[in-house]
């Protein structure tokens, strides 16, 4: 801005001064009179005299208004400028309402934080209030209202306001306001801090914090020894160490560490602590440990250290939990698998010893009696109870023989195993079981060409399908047809065998907790001894496998059979 002084008017006043002074020149330049002369002389001084102080002062009264026009917009200057460098300087969004035009001016916060455009902020108090989220609104604006009318000292608040994104952001809002000099507000200047990271992270504490203290399990927070304490000091424990423990908080908090671990009954583990701690481990043991009362209890121990962001170890947070039940259920469970294998192995024993002690009553009774066909027999009541004599010693010697198999099944942990094909067993069923399927003449439907082979015990799985495929010819069902539909295939890693017939089924209802026990029969047929099912179960678990049953009186039975697929 040019600086006017005096001279800039100079032209001005000679113009004035020349055509004043010459008007008097002339009028006395016409005139005769002497006196006329001296007059207009001296009139034309005090018109210039005149003229020059009235200029002078005028001059001198711009001056002073241009050096104060000059000085208030220097001081304009810097506050703007300073505005600006504080805008720059901080984080936050700066507005500025004046209140009795409701224009609002936000500084470039608005755009670096919120990510509005230029263009898309408005200068307006009703763009503010529609930012802000519908459930906070009432009650930012009425604390902000009540705050201008009481014209308190500061106003703060805390809302969400909306992004560009459309996403809500936690601000912290804080204002000031700016009175004239009759008290009355005129402006209102604030600034908005974004605190969505730290309001996230304030709940999410107090979630946290809400698992710690609810938690039945023991929680306990220890500061490591340093300058101001020599030994670990606890410095938090949750309510549930109390019940376990029978130590108050009161009682521990801003304590030793050792009150708690010298209860440990084992001292050794007290070391294992220590060891892990240096190396800034975490781990997890059991230990038996003491209550206030002297109580003995198992507790389940983790221990965990805490390294500050220089990797220095200042803490080690403790969960434990009371184990004592367990133990005891434990211990019990040990005690009767003890008891269990005892029993097992005497059953074992004992029937290792009734199967060998009569086998050789047997082979003289089968001896004896194969004495008796070679002799003539004239008494037919006689002959008689020699038939039904043999008929009980073969059932005898018969059930001796199952039970010798059953004992070799269970007793023997592993079996070989080699790989079959399917059909290549069944056909040799079938030769086997020639006489039966020629009378009853079955329609037989085998698909287990999609299982190349199988890998599991040959005889094993040669007697599993033999007493299946005997049980479906001997309980089928006399009106009608019997069919026999056998299918495997692969599921996931296993192969799945299906035996399915249409025979006279079994009620489940009334036997399905019995199907695969020892002497369970379901049907009156002289030739059963109820130990087909048994053997079969046997079998298949003893290779690795599974099997289940469906089954429904008049309509048949299938039972699927799992083996891995090795």
């Amino acid at each position: 801005m040019k600086k006017l002084t005096a001279s800039s008017h100079l032209p001005f006043f000679l113009i004035v001064f020349t055509l004043v002074f010459g008007g008097i020149l002339l009028v006395t330049f016409f005139s005769s009179s002497q006196y006329v002369i001296l007059i207009g002389i001296i009139l034309g001084l005090i018109v210039s005299g005149l003229l020059t102080f009235w200029i002078s002062k005028k001059e001198t009264t711009n001056e002073t208004y241009i050096h104060q026009f000059e000085k208030e917009f220097a001081e304009l200057s810097v506050s703007n400028e300073r505005f600006e460098i504080v805008s720059k300087a901080t984080s936050d969004t700066i507005w500025d309402w004046d209140i009795k035009t409701n224009r609002f001016i936000w500084n470039k916060g608005i755009q670096g934080v919120f990510g509005y455009k230029k263009e898309e902020v408005g200068d307006n108090l009703q763009w503010w209030f529609d930012k802000i989220h519908p459930e906070d609104s009432l009650k930012m604006s009425v604390k902000l209202y009540s705050y201008i009318a009481q014209k308190s000292e500061k106003w703060q608040d805390e809302y969400r306001f909306m992004a560009a994104d459309g996403s809500y952001r936690y601000v912290f809002d804080r204002g000031f306001l700016v009175k004239d000099e009759n008290d009355q507000v005129i402006r209102m200047i604030g600034a908005m801090q974004d605190i969505t990271k730290s309001k996230e992270e304030e709940q999410r504490l107090q979630l946290l914090g809400t698992v710690i203290t609810q938690n039945r399990e023991t929680v306990i927070i220890a500061e490591l020894a340093n300058a101001d304490h020599p030994e670990d000091r606890i410095v938090y424990v949750n309510p549930a160490f109390e019940s376990m423990t029978g130590f108050t908080q009161e009682e521990v908090i801003g304590k030793s560490a050792n009150i708690l671990v010298n209860r440990f009954k084992n001292k050794r583990d007290i070391k294992l602590i220590s060891d892990a701690l240096k190396k800034k481990e975490a781990f997890k043991f059991e230990t038996l440990n003491k209550r206030k009362n002297n109580e003995e209890y198992w507790v389940n121990l983790t221990i965990i250290p805490i390294t500050n962001k220089d990797n220095q170890h200042t803490h080690w947070i403790s969960i434990q939990r009371d184990i004592t039940e367990e133990k005891l259920k434990e211990k019990e469970r040990e005690q009767l698998i003890k008891e269990l294998t005892l029993n097992n192995s005497d059953l074992k024993q004992f029937s290792y010893i009734t199967s060998h002690n009569l086998r050789a009553p047997l082979s003289n009774l089968t001896g004896l009696l194969t004495l008796l066909e070679d002799l003539e027999i004239e008494d037919e009541e006689l002959k008689e109870i020699i038939s039904g004599f043999e008929r009980s010693t073969q059932q005898l010697n018969e059930t001796v023989n199952d039970l010798v198999n059953v004992i070799i099944i269970k007793d023997k942990p592993s079996i070989e195993k080699e790989p079959i094909v399917i059909r290549d067993v069944f056909e040799n069923i079938f030769n086997q079981l020639n006489f039966l399927i020629q009378n009853l003449n079955p329609i037989i439907k085998l698909d287990v060409d999609k299982v190349t082979s199988l890998h599991v015990n040959k005889s094993y799985f040669e007697s599993i399908l033999l007493n299946l495929t005997t049980n479906a010819l001997r309980y089928h069902e006399p009106s009608r047809q019997l069919k026999i539909e056998v299918t495997a295939k692969n599921k996931d890693k296993d192969i799945q065998l299906s035996f399915k017939d249409n025979g006279l089924g079994i009620d489940l209802k009334r036997h399905k907790e019995k199907v695969f026990g020892l002497y369970q029969r379901f049907h009156d047929n002289p030739d059963s001894k109820g130990l087909g099912l048994y053997l079969v179960k046997s079998q298949v678990e003893s290779m690795g496998g599974t099997i289940s049953i469906e089954s429904e009186v008049g309509v048949g039975t299938t039972f699927t059979i799992t083996f891995k697929n090795d």
